[in-house]
C-alpha cells in the first residue's frame, strides 16, 4: 500500500507531501490545478519515463519519493531479495531524481537500481488504469493473462505444456539443425577422418612434450654441464687446481677434532654437528659423481628427440596447446565421425522422439484448451454482470477460444468479442467498442480481477469518468467502492458521485504567488468535503441546497460503503 508520495519541483509542484490510507484516496480539484501531474510523478516512481523537461522553472532538479508498506507481499519481498535490496520492517522507499543536465538516479531502501528493476517492481506495487491501459486490453498477451490469471489450474497445466512443448521444440531444433549440416556430411567425413588418422599415426602420450622439452634442453646445454659438473667434483674431491677438496679438507677436521677430545670435550657439540654436515656433504658429492659418470651428450639422441618435438609442435598448431587439448580433439572428432556416420539412424530416432513429444505436447495443449474454456465462459459471465450494472444492460462479451499452432501459451487463439445492443452478434472488441465502453469494460475487468493473490495492493483511476455522467456516473462509483473495500485505490475525478465514495477526500489547488504558479495538495475535513462535492455537483456559486444535496450523497454513499466491506 502507497503511504506516502513527496514531490520536489515536479512541474507546477515546488514541494507537495500526500498522505494516502487504505480504502479510497479521492483527488479533485479544478482544471488545470495539477492532478495528472500527480499521476506523472507517481508514474515516475513505477519506471516510467523521466525527463528533465519537468523540472520546475527556476530549480536544477527534481525529486520524487514514495514511502509503501509490503508486509505480508511475499513476491515484492522475493523480487526485492532476488536484486539484493533489503526490506527493513515491512517498508519500502523507491526515491528518484533527475538533474537538469539529464542525469538520473534510482534508490530503493537507499540501494542503486536501473530503470528496468523498477519497472518490473513497479507492476507488483500499483495497478494504473487510464486511457493506455484500456487500450492494453486489445493486446493478445493481455487477453491470455486475463483468462489464465482466472484460474489456478490454468497456471499448473500451462507449466506442464510449456515444460512438453519445450521438449518438443528442443527435439525439432535438434532434427532441423541435423538436415541442414547433411549436405556437408561427405566433405566433414574426409576431413574428420585425415585429421585422426594424423593425430592418431603420431601416437601421443600425455604429458609427452613435456618431457621432450626437459630432455632437449638437458642435450642442447651438455657441454656445459659436463663443465659444471667437472668443477664441482674437483672442488668437493680436490685436484690439481683446487689442492684439498671439501670432503678431504671435513675428513682432516674431524679427525684433528676427535683426538682434540681426548683432551677437552667442550667442542663435542661442534664435532657431532661436522659429523652430520660431513656424511649429507658426502652423499652429495656421491650424487654428483654419480650424475657425472652417467652423462651421455649423444647428438644423434638429440636428432631424434628434436624430430619428434617438431611432430609434436606441428600437430599443436592445428589441434591444440598442449598434447591434452590435441588428444581431446581426436575424441570430439571421433564423436562428430560416428554422429555423420549414423546419419540415418540418428534422423530415424529424432523423428520418432518428435512424435511422441508432439503427441505429449498436444495432450497437455487440449487439457490447458478445456479449462480456459471453463475459466473464459466464468470470467465473461462476471464482467457482464458488471457491465449491466454499469449502464450497459444488453452488453454481450465472450472470449473466443479457436484452435491454433502449437506455440509457447498452448494451441489456441483467443479474442475478446463484444456487442453493446441487442440484436448484434458479438464482434472483435478492438472493432466495435468505443472509448468510452472500452473503459467500462476495463472496470468491469477490473472488479472481477481486483482481489487476486498476484494483483498489486494499490491501484489508480485516472480519467476513469471522462465521457459519462447521471446513472452511470454512479455505478462506476459504486464500482470503484467495491474495489475500494479490499484494495487500496487512488482516483482523480470530475464527478461528485465518484468523490462522494472517498474515505479520503484530497482537494488539489493551484494558485499565483510573486509571479508563480504553485499547487497544492490538502485533505479535507467533512465540512470542506460537502463544500467541494457541492461545487462538483453544482457547477455554480455553491448556494443551500447543493450543499443540502452534497450531505445527502454523502450519507447515501457511506450506506453503500458499508455494504461493500460487509460483502468483500
Amino acid at each position: 500500500m502507497l503511504n506516502t508520495l513527496t514531490i520536489w519541483n515536479f512541474a507546477l509542484l515546488e514541494q507537495v507531501q500526500i498522505d494516502f490510507d487504505k480504502g479510497l484516496n479521492i483527488l479533485t480539484g479544478e482544471t488545470g490545478a495539477g492532478k495528472s501531474i500527480l499521476i506523472d510523478a507517481l508514474g515516475a516512481i513505477l519506471g516510467n519515463r523521466l525527463s528533465s523537461e519537468l523540472i520546475r522553472t527556476g530549480a536544477d532538479w527534481l525529486r520524487v519519493e514514495a514511502i509503501f508498506n509490503i508486509d505480508h507481499q511475499e513476491n515484492i519481498i522475493g523480487f526485492l531479495n532476488e536484486n539484493a535490496i533489503d526490506v527493513p520492517d515491512g517498508e519500502l522507499i523507491i526515491t528518484r531524481q533527475i538533474t537538469s543536465n539529464g542525469r538520473g538516479t534510482i534508490l530503493v531502501n537507499g540501494c542503486h537500481t536501473t530503470v528496468a528493476v523498477l519497472k518490473k517492481l513497479g507492476t507488483m506495487l500499483v495497478d494504473i488504469h487510464g486511457q493506455n491501459e484500456n487500450l492494453a486490453l486489445l493486446n493478445t498477451a493481455n487477453q491470455f493473462k486475463l483468462v489464465d490469471g482466472s484460474d489456478d489450474r490454468i497456471e499448473v497445466a500451462l507449466a506442464e505444456y510449456q515444460k512438453s512443448f519445450g521438449m518438443l521444440r528442443q527435439k525439432e531444433n535438434q532434427l532441423e539443425e541435423k538436415q541442414q549440416n547433411s549436405a556437408d556430411n561427405e566433405q566433414k567425413i574426409d576431413m574428420l577422418k585425415w585429421q585422426l588418422q594424423e593425430i592418431e599415426a603420431a601416437q601421443l602420450q600425455d604429458g609427452e612434450d613435456e618431457e621432450l622439452e626437459h630432455e632437449i634442453k638437458k642435450l642442447a646445454n651438455g657441454e656445459k654441464i659436463s663443465r659444471h659438473i667437472a668443477e664441482a667434483c674437483e672442488q668437493l674431491y680436490g685436484g690439481a687446481s683446487t689442492g684439498t677438496g671439501v670432503v678431504s679438507g671435513l675428513e682432516v677436521v674431524l679427525e684433528n677434532l676427535k683426538d682434540l677430545s681426548r683432551y677437552d670435550e667442550s667442542l663435542d657439540k661442534v664435532t657431532n654437528t661436522l659429523q652430520e654436515a660431513y656424511a649429507q656433504i658426502k652423499e652429495a658429492a656421491y650424487e654428483v659423481r654419480d650424475y657425472g659418470d652417467d652423462l651421455d651428450f649423444d647428438p644423434r639422441l638429440l636428432d631424434k628427440l628434436q624430430g619428434r618435438m617438431d611432430v609434436i609442435d606441428k600437430l599443436r598448431k592445428k589441434y591444440g596447446a598442449t598434447i591434452g587439448d590435441i588428444l581431446a580433439f581426436a575424441d570430439k572428432a571421433q564423436e562428430q565421425l560416428f554422429e555423420i556416420e549414423n546419419y540415418d539412424a540418428d534422423i530415424e530416432a529424432l523423428t520418432k522422439d518428435i512424435a511422441v513429444a508432439k503427441a505429449e505436447a498436444e495432450k497437455n495443449a487440449g487439457r490447458l484448451t478445456e479449462l480456459r474454456k471453463q475459466a473464459s465462459d466464468r470470467l465473461a459471465m462476471a464482467i457482464e454482470d458488471h457491465l449491466h450494472a454499469l449502464g450497459m444492460p444488453d452488453a454481450s462479451l465472450e472470449f473466443a477460444i479457436t484452435d491454433a499452432p502449437l506455440n509457447n501459451l498452448g494451441a489456441d487463439e483467443l479474442e475478446i468479442l463484444f456487442s453493446a445492443n441487442p440484436g448484434q452478434p458479438p464482434r472483435p472488441i478492438q472493432k466495435v467498442a468505443s472509448g468510452g465502453e472500452l473503459s467500462r469494460i476495463v472496470l468491469a475487468i477490473k472488479a472481477v480481477t481486483a482481489f487476486r493473490d498476484d494483483s498489486p495492493a494499490s491501484m489508480v483511476f485516472d480519467e476513469i469518468d471522462t465521457g459519462i455522467g447521471g446513472k452511470t456516473a454512479q455505478m462506476v462509483a459504486e464500482r470503484i467502492a467495491m474495489i475500494a473495500a479490499g484494495k487500496q485505490v487512488l482516483c482523480i475525478t470530475h464527478l461528485p458521485q465518484i468523490a462522494c465514495m472517498a474515505d479520503v477526500h484530497l482537494y488539489i489547488r493551484k494558485q499565483v504567488a510573486n509571479g508563480q504558479t504553485y499547487t497544492n495538495v490538502s485533505a479535507l475535513s467533512q465540512g470542506e468535503r460537502v463544500n467541494e462535492i457541492a461545487r462538483m455537483a453544482s457547477g455554480v456559486d455553491v448556494s443551500a441546497a447543493s450543499l443540502d444535496n452534497a450531505r445527502e450523497m454523502l450519507v447515501n454513499a457511506e450506506t453503500r460503503k458499508k455494504q461493500y466491506a460487509g460483502g468483500k
